[in-house]
């Protein structure tokens, strides 16, 4: 069944959502010959913020920052982190539960002087 733009209906909806999560919803449209169902699912995140980190430390002593990470969403998050750079270190995954701040310990270890 192909359908011309002649056939489209729009349904504008809004969505003003209060914080970051997934929200989830369903839209029930009856007429006399037919009954849908759509279900909607909308991801919502946070203004992207950048940061920067300095780190002072003798050569071949490391220090590690420990960086939270708070989920303010409706659902558990398994995240995979992926370093870039010499010397930096860290675990390939953390799991921070819904409401939680879970810690990211970020390890620097110069080899050299840098």
């Amino acid at each position: 069944l192909f359908l011309d733009k002649s056939d489209a209906v729009e349904l504008p909806i809004k969505f003003i959502p209060q914080c970051a999560g997934c929200y989830r919803c369903q839209i029930l449209l009856k007429s006399s010959c037919d009954i849908r169902v759509y279900e909607i699912e909308c991801v919502v995140n946070t203004d992207c913020t950048e940061a920067e980190l300095e780190f002072l430390t003798p050569a071949y002593q490391a220090v590690i920052q420990d960086i939270p990470i708070s989920n303010m969403s409706n659902q558990d998050w398994k995240l995979e982190a992926i370093l870039e750079g010499q010397g930096f270190y860290g675990p390939p995954l953390i799991n921070v539960g819904l409401g939680e701040t879970a810690l990211y310990p970020l390890m620097f270890k110069p080899i050299a002087e840098c």
